[in-house]
């Protein structure tokens, strides 16, 4: 990969974790009217940690931050087939696993970063189909 795609890379996986460290309501708020569904903020959550991978072997990441993402990757793992249906906002509430999820991330976040709370992504809205 090229510096600006591992540039690219880096930034949305501190956003993502971000995310999934803040706190349930500001996640639920985060996502608003979005109706995110469980299995795909798993799946890009197990994605980021996955190609972190990459990220320690080009210097973007040290062994420290692997360490933390691979638990966060196998907390995720274990989310379980009939957890991961519906809605992600519905799933924060109910699911303790994002308990988990939410302490391994922070966790992350303190030793990357100082401080685990960060700013969250920018909200992307969907196409209104206005052109």
């Amino acid at each position: 990969m090229n510096h600006l795609a591992d540039t690219n890379l880096h930034t949305w996986t501190l956003r993502f974790m971000a995310l999934l460290a803040a706190d349930a309501q500001d996640q639920i708020a985060w996502l608003g009217e979005r109706e995110l569904e469980t299995k795909d903020a798993v799946e890009e959550a197990e994605l980021l940690c996955r190609v972190s991978e990459g990220l320690a072997e080009r210097g973007v990441l040290e062994s420290a931050d692997l360490h933390d993402l691979r638990a966060i990757g196998r907390r995720l793992g274990e989310i379980d087939t009939a957890c991961r249906v519906g809605l992600w906002a519905n799933s924060l509430a109910t699911d303790p696993a994002w308990d988990d999820i939410r302490s391994l991330t922070r966790q992350f976040l303190l030793t990357r970063l100082g401080d685990w709370r960060q700013p969250l992504p920018r909200a992307v809205r969907p196409p209104t189909g206005d052109h």
